[in-house]
Formats: C-alpha cells, structure tokens, sequence
C-alpha cells in the first residue's frame, strides 16, 4: 500500500468517525430535551394535582321544593374536583341565613352575619353531595367564600 492510499483511507477513518460523533452528540442531547420534558411533565401534574381544585370545582345549587306553608329550599353543596387535595373548612356567603325548620348544625351553620360553614369545617371528599332543605318565607342567596385546598 503506498503513502496516498494510507492517507486516503485515515481521512475517511477520520471523516466516518468525527461524522459518527456528532451523531452521537446529537441523539444524546435530543434525549436530554425529551427526558428533562417528561421530567417537567410529571412535576407539573404533580403540581397540578395539589392545587388543582378550586372555588369553581364547589358546586352550590338550590331548588325551591313544591310544599303548602312555609316554602322549603333544598341547598346542595358538592365537590366536583376528582384530584388533588379536598377543600375544607369551606365557607359560603349566607346574609342573615335563618330557618324555621331545623338544618343539621354539623352539615350547615351560620357562625356570624354572611358567613356559613359547611360540613362543620370537614373535608368534602371528591363527588361528596352535602343536602339540606331550610324553610323560609324567601330564598337566601348562597354562594362560595372561601375553603382550604391542599392538606398540609
């Protein structure tokens, strides 16, 4: 073999394995991107699912229910949020919120003017329904206040 073939066949050497590197270089670092995204992905929903119940996941509707005397309501309270930690300590806007037939102080209660706890503080699991009929002369407006959404 002479001098010029020895050279030629160095440089494609040279050339196969510099070509072979970069490659290398440049499936390692996309991995790294694809890699470090799923990592950010998983911390994310991590994080997603810690807070990701909010007042909106509080559902409250009220009905009037069809009786003679004294109209009844029925309230229901239910927390549509599937992951993350139950809201507790949950309280609602009430006004003056008064009955003349006796709700359960352990599932709703006025503690002061336009403040009401529901559950008595209690977490409200996902998909929990709180249910109460109260009687009165004209519907309360009722709406979310505050709650506590993580556990700690």
């Amino acid at each position: 073999m002479n001098y010029l073939a020895i050279m030629k066949s160095c440089h494609m050497c040279c050339f196969f394995s510099c070509l072979m590197l970069m490659m290398l270089t440049i499936i390692i670092f996309c991995n790294l991107g694809e890699l470090s995204g799923i990592s950010n992905k998983i911390s994310h929903s991590f994080h997603e699912d810690k807070s990701s119940c909010t007042n909106r996941d509080i559902s409250i509707s009220q009905s009037k229910d069809s009786t003679s005397g004294i109209p009844q309501y029925i309230v229901q309270i239910v927390n549509t949020c599937v992951s993350g930690c139950a809201p507790s300590d949950i309280h609602l806007h009430c006004g003056w919120f008064a009955s003349a037939r006796v709700v359960n102080p352990r599932t709703f209660k006025r503690v002061s003017y336009d403040d009401c706890l529901v559950n008595g503080g209690m977490p409200l699991r996902p998909s929990q329904v709180i249910r109460f009929t109260y009687s009165n002369s004209f519907m309360y407006p009722i709406a979310f206040k505050s709650a506590k959404f993580c556990c700690a």
